[in-house]
């Protein structure tokens, strides 16, 4: 058989695909959610909240620097999808080399960069000598792991756009555990900071390489030349990803900045005990999202075929399950916020319960509105998406520095949300829907309804519950678990219809290898 018979240039199976990445994808999150509840409050412990702000400032500083992808990684997934429906080998290897060799020289320049950020990193938030100088090495450490790694993101890319995310999860899955391990070993044999978060970047490093094996198992006619640099793909791909830099840097404003913020205007302190309610808050956006995060080359492969109806379809579908997901976890995480925070880091902490709240909001919002952005994105309308983002990105960080100084870390939370949810509820939704054909109101029937009112019956009996404040973390889940329970119960049985009921029940079959009735 030659190499060429071995690509999946189309997806037999593309139901029981899209379950093995998000299947992957959530066991990569139980496995990093599993791991982060071990190692923060050990990390929280042994660093202290002083060193352990000052990580996770520098981190956020960091975060920003991806935006020297210039939106060609995300653009480099999109083009893979769309050339491996058109069969063409040859135009994916010439993307893929021209991104290759300009990501190896973007991440030479961001070294660069962090070095001149490294040595003014004190004088910008009035730290005393010895953190100015801890937190110039760890932004250093923290930024050469992302820098080194940027070229990799290509080949992650390729594995996306084939539609393999799950073999990128079974990488990611094992360089958690392994950081982990050094996590623990280093701060249990008196490690500082600088040589934690040293330790941690060789580690992660290392795992670059599984994702370069990943792609030449998935696509084997992969071809990385400096010869096959093209700068027709580069003009080609450039005006897709130039709406993806604008997407990816207003994500960095809505989540990144905040932080930085807090430091310049409060504390380290601060930030460590901010960092803890966006922890939680990121683990509920990261364990509901993951169907939206394996659709985006399906929407591309739907748009470039010009299947409406299937569009459509998608976006009500994907809506209601992203929303009968998210419901129940946020609205449970908002309700016992202040127990979670105190039962998994201490009572030094509970500030963070207040901000938790709102945060929890945001998530409902993000994940719930995720289906259209995915929609809007692989389907020709990724300009809008970009430049509403970072017009509320904008806003975002506007009303945080209005807001820190009377309302504290609450109020950073609730300039996250107002943003969000505007663009969501005003934009998002009604350009997605127009986008498919589907009128607000049909769609609200179809995809909202089914989801919020076994959520609304739920809620309403765990918020009744006498002296929420004072119930254990074990009893915080325990109440969770049950009141997801009783919501999947009241969604299958009364809330989606018959139709649906059996839709779903197939899809379960057709995944489990279950014979269906016709066969039957």
């Amino acid at each position: 058989m030659s190499r060429g018979a071995e690509v999946a240039w189309q997806e037999g199976h593309q139901v029981r695909t899209v379950a093995l990445n998000v299947g992957g994808r959530y066991v990569g999150l139980a496995v990093e959610l599993l791991l982060g509840i071990v190692t923060l409050p050990i990390n929280t412990h042994y660093l202290g909240q002083s060193d352990y702000g000052l990580w996770m400032l520098a981190a956020s500083i960091v975060a920003y620097f991806p935006v020297v992808e210039l939106g060609y990684a995300a653009a480099m997934e999109r083009f893979v999808a769309h050339y491996r429906a058109r069969r063409d080998a040859a135009a994916i290897n010439e993307i893929a080399s021209t991104l290759v060799f300009l990501f190896a020289i973007l991440g030479v320049a961001m070294l660069v960069l962090v070095a001149a950020c490294a040595w003014r990193f004190g004088a910008w938030f009035d730290l005393p000598p010895a953190q100015a100088r801890a937190g110039g090495i760890v932004l250093i450490f923290v930024a050469a792991q992302f820098a080194l790694g940027l070229p990799f993101a290509i080949f992650g890319a390729v594995v996306n756009g084939f539609q393999r995310t799950y073999l990128n999860s079974i990488v990611g899955v094992a360089v958690a555990i392994a950081a982990a391990a050094v996590n623990l070993g280093v701060v249990f044999t008196g490690g500082g900071l600088i040589r934690l978060v040293g330790a941690l970047t060789v580690t992660r490093m290392i795992g670059f390489i599984a994702y370069r094996l990943n792609a030449y198992h998935v696509f084997p006619l992969l071809q990385v030349r400096p010869s096959l640099f093209r700068l027709s793909r580069l003009r080609e791909v450039t005006r897709f990803s130039v709406y993806m830099l604008v997407q990816d840097l207003a994500v960095r404003m809505h989540y990144a900045s905040d932080p930085i913020v807090i430091a310049a205007m409060l504390s380290t302190g601060a930030v460590a005990i901010w960092t803890v309610a966006q922890r939680l808050a990121d683990v509920v956006l990261q364990l509901t999202n993951q169907l939206n995060n394996v659709l985006f080359p399906v929407v591309v492969d739907c748009d470039s075929a010009s299947r409406h109806d299937r569009l459509r379809d998608l976006l009500v579908q994907g809506t209601r399950l992203s929303l009968a997901t998210v419901l129940p976890v946020a609205g449970a995480l908002a309700i016992f916020a202040e127990p979670v925070v105190v039962g998994w880091t201490g009572p030094k902490f509970r500030e963070s319960a207040a901000a938790l709240q709102i945060l929890a909001l945001v998530a409902l919002v993000h994940v719930g509105s995720a289906t259209a952005a995915t929609v809007l994105r692989g389907a020709g309308r990724h300009r809008l998406l970009a430049i509403s983002n970072m017009a509320a990105g904008c806003v975002n960080v506007a009303l945080t520095v209005l807001l820190i100084r009377t309302h504290g870390l609450p109020g950073v939370a609730f300039a996250t949300l107002v943003p969000m949810a505007v663009r969501a509820v005003g934009l998002l939704i009604p350009v997605a829907c127009a986008r498919v054909g589907l009128s607000l109101g049909r769609f609200a029937v179809l995809a909202i309804w089914p989801a919020v009112w076994p959520a609304a019956v739920v809620m309403g009996g765990l918020a009744l519950l006498p002296d929420r404040a004072g119930v254990s973390l074990l009893g915080a889940i325990l109440y969770g678990i049950g009141g997801g329970v009783v919501y999947v119960v009241l969604f299958v049985t009364l809330a989606i219809g018959r139709e649906d009921r059996h839709r779903y029940l197939g899809k379960l079959r057709s995944l489990a290898h279950w014979p269906t009735l016709e066969a039957a």
